[in-house]
């Protein structure tokens, strides 16, 4: 069991490294290719901080651990949008601004129906088992293509503001070799996929040491890990004054999880898809819509520290939740 312990913390520690060096690298080469920096933040960087997810959502799917799949890509974005935007609101009030308010967050509405709907076979067709086929991975794809090519078409006419504020944010890693910037991907794929496996080999081992179920490891632990990229990105990003940035990294993270990772690990391999966890999205839905009626609360289109400890009281409850269900 220390054993597991031990790979588990290891695990953590190479996804969420490996998905650094991998982002580094990655930007260098499209920097010698003379690709902007508005580009690499949207795709690189976006791509990059979903990859802990993606990898444990695929790997889990490849060893038929479907609980940990789903629950690990549930269990992100409730974290995403009460842990991590209330703990950016505590370090600094979030003003979110009108395109997130009126599409991007009803968009993350729409992932969270589309997903429910596509996996509750038995309820919607009467067929059985419930599961998400490779078709519904396919159709979740397109669904995140719109998204993307709706993110570029909104955002074209700001990259200036766009590239201002990421290098303000993040001192940007000296321009490499492309002998060193290629090693640096390898590396840091290497890491994502030792991370992930560690992780899942734990995640399973936890389940049957403790007789527990590996959808409560996925939606709690591994979710919050999982995560961690986005906490750190949101936090900076808030104590730095550029809380738009803040709010959009965990919507478009959302995004991410519920259209590409699900999605193509639904393609990779069909995923089984477990009727408990439509209480999960129904609570994912559920506090989607309250994040929208706190934003109009006290000061209009702004989170405060007070909206910020509200959504951190209100993960704490779902936590409770999940260990009184088991």
């Amino acid at each position: 069991m220390l054993i597991d312990i031990i790979l588990f913390v290891i695990g953590f520690v190479f996804l969420i490294k490996g998905a650094d060096i991998m982002v580094d690298g990655s930007s260098s080469i499209a920097k010698r290719f003379g690709v902007s920096a508005f580009f690499i933040g949207l795709t690189v960087v976006a791509f990059g901080t979903s990859a802990p997810e993606l990898v444990v959502s695929v790997l889990a799917s490849i060893k038929g651990s479907s609980g940990i799949a789903l629950g690990n890509i549930v269990g992100s974005n409730i974290s995403n949008t009460l842990l991590i935007l209330g703990v950016s609101a505590i370090v600094a009030p979030l003003v979110v601004k009108k395109t997130t308010i009126n599409k991007e967050i009803p968009f993350s509405l729409l992932g969270i129906l589309a997903v429910v709907f596509l996996s509750n076979d038995i309820i919607i067709d009467k067929a059985s088992p419930d599961s998400l086929t490779r078709i519904d991975g396919l159709i979740l794809i397109l669904f995140f293509i719109i998204f993307i090519v709706y993110t570029f078409g909104i955002s074209r006419e700001k990259e200036n503001i766009f590239q201002k504020t990421v290098g303000e944010l993040k001192e940007e890693p000296g321009e490499q070799t492309m002998g060193v910037a290629v090693f640096m991907v390898l590396a840091g794929l290497v890491g994502l996929g030792a991370g992930g496996h560690f992780i899942v080999n734990g995640a399973i081992g936890f389940a049957e040491y403790f007789n527990i179920s590996q959808t409560f490891i996925a939606l709690t632990i591994v979710a919050i890990g999982t995560s961690l990229p986005e906490l750190a990105a949101s936090a900076a990003a808030a104590r730095k004054g550029k809380t738009d940035i803040a709010v959009g990294n965990v919507i478009g993270s959302n995004i991410f999880n519920l259209f590409w990772v699900l999605g193509l690990s639904a393609v990779i391999k069909p995923i089984s898809f477990t009727s408990c966890l439509n209480i999960d999205f129904i609570i994912l839905f559920t506090i989607t819509v309250l994040l929208l009626l706190l934003i109009f609360i006290g000061k209009k289109n702004i989170l405060g520290r007070g909206e910020g400890i509200a959504l951190i009281g209100i993960y704490i409850l779902y936590i409770v939740f999940l260990i009184f269900r088991g």
